[in-house]
């Protein structure tokens, strides 16, 4: 379809005026509160000692591969440079990060702290209007591998959700050695056959679950015990429950850090935001020990993701443990915006608003209010548009107010928001 933009004189095809499938148009006053939020929340991360690091939009292929335990390759956007390499658009930022911990800190032996926001792209058709590209707001912690380090990066977490104005939520925490160390007594050996069982228990598919397990030869007691894996989630006492069911020594281990885990995180009072739930796990294959994941009201999708991935470091040729959480700002933002504490920021713009004649002055003008840090547009009136006119752009641009220069001596001072107007001398104005 065509249409004639007669402004400009050209003939544009419409289809150009809309995105592609899962990416969007940002602007305007959302684009003020997403910007905020950030803000917000990366404050949240100085404080807790996290440094700035930013990392390419697209990298080599092979940073994310299957090895690493990231997505799947179809699941990328992927292009060639001119040498011939595939790059690809970053899926996650958590190898990018692990590729510059092992080049800039290769000999770094104590605690790293970085933080990061950007964006990530995700070519994944399986859920309707599910964005494809999403910002991410995170922290990594690396080269500390103690239950200490699992209790600060959760508290962040929790500290990050409560400055973005979220009042109930739930940090929901698993271990994915639990898994591990139960698929390993039971059998299970073919990758494809622990991927399938994976996602089964994630999906809590008890009926595949019951399918998978009874093609195994293994204990009554240990089927019985992946069978209720996916039914593991809860308050504190689910963790006694399931010491009272498994053996495995491994998996005992698991779960006796989540129980220190969550003694620590009383010490920080936050012991009413968390929730264990022994049959989580993740798309990412490589995290090694705690995961966990944010939920609030009004979104299906997790707000904040994590765990650690002792690793994945090393595979870039530094041994480093390490931890991450991300939050995602899309999902977090839809959450706030349906409980109604999504926070918009303050009207801010001054817009000065002149006749011709009186050019002179209001440059003038606009300068001092611009050195004094005051955000300042400069726009000439025309003829024919009325004050009312100028009102109803300041409050569909939120602007605060305007400044209306219709004399030598005398200026309109108008609030935006309820058109109130107010008189006031040019010559003070100019010299204040």
């Amino acid at each position: 379809m065509y249409f004639y933009y007669e402004r400009f004189g050209v003939i544009m095809n419409e289809k150009l005026l809309h995105t592609p499938e899962g990416v969007r148009d940002i602007y305007n006053s959302e684009c003020g509160a997403k910007l905020m939020l950030q803000n917000n929340l990366h404050h949240v991360l100085e404080h807790y000692g996290f440094q700035d690091i930013q990392t390419p939009t697209f990298e080599f292929f092979d940073i994310f591969s299957h090895e690493r335990g990231t997505v799947p390759s179809k699941d990328m956007y992927k292009f060639f440079d001119r040498e011939g390499n595939t790059l690809v658009l970053r899926p996650d930022i958590t190898p990018s990060i692990a590729r510059c911990i092992a080049k800039y800190y290769r000999e770094e032996t104590l605690p790293i702290r970085l933080c990061y926001i950007g964006n990530t792209f995700i070519n994944n058709t399986s859920y309707q209007g599910k964005l494809k590209e999403v910002t991410q707001l995170g922290a990594e912690l690396i080269n500390d591998g103690s239950i200490e380090a699992d209790a600060e990066m959760l508290a962040l977490t929790v500290d990050c959700l409560l400055k973005s104005g979220l009042e109930e939520f739930q940090l929901e925490i698993g271990n994915v050695q639990i898994f591990r160390a139960l698929i390993e007594e039971a059998g299970f050996t073919e990758q494809d056959e622990v991927s399938k069982l994976r996602v089964l228990i994630e999906n809590k598919n008890m009926f595949g679950v019951e399918e998978m397990l009874s093609a195994k030869d293994m204990s009554e007691e240990l089927k019985k015990i992946l069978l209720q894996l996916p039914e593991l989630f809860g308050s504190l006492d689910i963790l006694e429950y399931a010491k009272g069911m498994i053996k495995n020594s491994r998996a005992l281990e698991a779960i006796e850090r989540l129980e220190k885990l969550y003694n620590i995180l009383s010490i920080y009072g936050y012991e009413r935001y968390i929730s264990f739930d022994l049959g989580m796990l993740s798309k990412y294959n490589y995290y090694t020990g705690i995961i966990f994941k944010a939920y609030t009201y009004k979104t299906g999708e997790a707000i904040a993701t994590g765990g650690r991935y002792d690793n994945l470091v090393g595979q870039f040729g530094k041994e480093a443990p390490a931890i991450g959480l991300a939050i995602v700002i899309d999902q977090l933002m839809a959450a706030l915006s349906r409980q109604n504490l999504l926070k918009k920021p303050e009207a801010q713009n001054t817009l000065i608003l002149y006749k011709e004649e009186l050019r002179k002055e209001a440059i003038i003008l606009a300068v001092n209010l611009r050195n004094d840090g005051i955000n300042t547009l400069l726009l000439k009136a025309e003829d024919d548009k009325s004050q009312e006119d100028y009102l109803t752009y300041a409050k569909r641009m939120g602007f605060g107010g305007i400044l209306y220069f219709e004399t030598s001596q005398e200026i309109k001072v108008i609030e935006a928001a309820t058109g109130n107007v107010q008189i006031a001398n040019v010559e003070e104005l100019i010299k204040r």
